[in-house]
């Protein structure tokens, strides 16, 4: 899990240096799933899915302003005063590695910078809550509650989860709930923290394609993500 973690992380500088008015979100991704190869990895988004006729088709979710999550590289153009979130997941060795970070595009407003940083601290809150004898209700609550008394909201339908030989493992880890509720966590345990935070509503809609989610009212949105170890007194983050 190091190694397609640090994969994941090195895409994210790679991709994030990149990213300007003018390119592609197509072109991203096609530099993303270069570079994965070139390591030895995987692109573990490639072909995921339940529905076999509308598998995930590129290696990056790329998610542009009121785009949430999830969202299919194209020949969409970024602009200046875009916010763009690249979502990496890395498959080295039979482990997973997952994370994502969210760019500006150029010159961005104080609104949209504001909340890119209020969800990037949040992520570091629910990481610090990420220790051994917590609950997975901690982290929810952290991340939650710095972003409530920041006047944003966060996405409820939508989670962090356990990451090991599968992208998609248990336990769910919520972007809000109670202290000291859910699983105890244990020194040892793999998992994705990944706050999302709407600068207006917490409700999403699933996009006709099926798989890009958007904020309900077309509020901007921003995603930062994390894979970490559960340690004593202080987690241990793989996509550093």
């Amino acid at each position: 899990m190091r190694e397609s973690s640090a994969i994941v992380a090195e895409v994210l500088r790679l991709v994030g240096a990149s990213i300007q008015p003018g390119v592609t979100t197509a072109m991203l991704d096609r530099m993303g799933e270069e570079f994965i190869r070139s390591r030895g990895g995987d692109p573990v988004f490639k072909g995921y899915g339940y529905e076999a006729d509308n598998l995930f088709p590129a290696s990056l979710c790329i998610s542009v302003d009121n785009e949430v999550v999830h969202g299919i590289p194209g020949m969409r153009i970024l602009k200046d005063g875009d916010i763009v979130s690249i979502d990496v997941g890395v498959k080295k060795n039979g482990y997973v590695g997952d994370g994502a970070w969210t760019f500006a595009v150029g010159r961005i407003s104080p609104e949209k910078e504001r909340l890119m940083r209020i969800t990037r601290e949040s992520l570091v809150k629910g990481v610090e809550a990420a220790i051994e004898g917590n609950k997975v209700g901690d982290i929810g609550n952290a991340v939650q509650t710095y972003v409530e008394e920041a006047g944003y909201s966060v996405v409820r339908e939508l989670c962090g989860h356990g990451v090991g030989k599968e992208l998609h493992e248990e336990p769910n880890v919520p972007n809000y709930g109670r202290r000291n509720s859910g699983l105890k966590l244990q020194e040892g345990m793999t998992i994705a923290i990944e706050p999302m935070v709407n600068l207006g509503t917490h409700k999403v809609r699933t996009a006709r394609d099926g798989w890009t989610i958007l904020t309900y009212d077309g509020a901007p949105s921003a995603h930062f993500e994390h894979t970490v170890v559960v340690r004593k007194g202080k987690a241990e983050i793989l996509t550093k």
